[in-house]
């Protein structure tokens, strides 16, 4: 390879990126926003790309709430200690019920919030996960409520 292809491909690789992050990031406003729709009441997912919701009909944007047996406040306290654990989790409000997080990624720092709402008759946990900013979210939302469930699962 000569010289001057490889600065070609540098060249190209710079421009790709030049392009591509204000391309990514340019619909920086909080599309997803926050879920709560007050007293811990989770609100819908919008019809950006960066949110799923076990309330939402959408196929695209539904995961399935975490299910529980047992005694709620064991559930409950097992739900903390998983989210306690993850990185970049920061709880930042609870109520007996209700628990909102926000995750925060290691290489940009962007946030995203996860909120959790308990039946305790139906014996579920309703689950939103929401980039705050961004258009995109890649699949980091699906894929942490799936890590969550699956932690939470392996818990005693």
């Amino acid at each position: 390879m000569s010289p001057f292809s490889s600065l070609a491909i540098d060249a190209a690789r710079v421009a790709a990126i030049g392009f591509l992050l204000p391309v990514l990031f340019a619909f920086n406003n909080s599309y997803a926003g926050r879920g709560t729709g007050g007293k811990g009441i989770l609100s819908p997912c919008p019809s950006s790309p960066n949110c799923v919701s076990s309330r939402d009909p959408d196929p695209a944007r539904r995961v399935d709430p975490i299910l529980f047996t047992g005694d709620p406040v064991s559930v409950w306290s097992r739900l903390r200690k998983v989210i306690a654990e993850m990185k970049g989790a920061r709880i930042a409000e609870e109520e007996m019920g209700y628990l909102h997080a926000e995750f925060r990624s290691a290489l940009f720092g962007f946030v995203d919030d996860v909120e959790f709402r308990m039946d305790e008759a139906a014996g579920r946990i309703d689950v939103r996960s929401a980039a705050r900013s961004g258009y995109f979210d890649f699949g980091v939302n699906r894929r942490r409520v799936e890590g969550i469930r699956s932690r939470f699962s392996r818990e005693p």
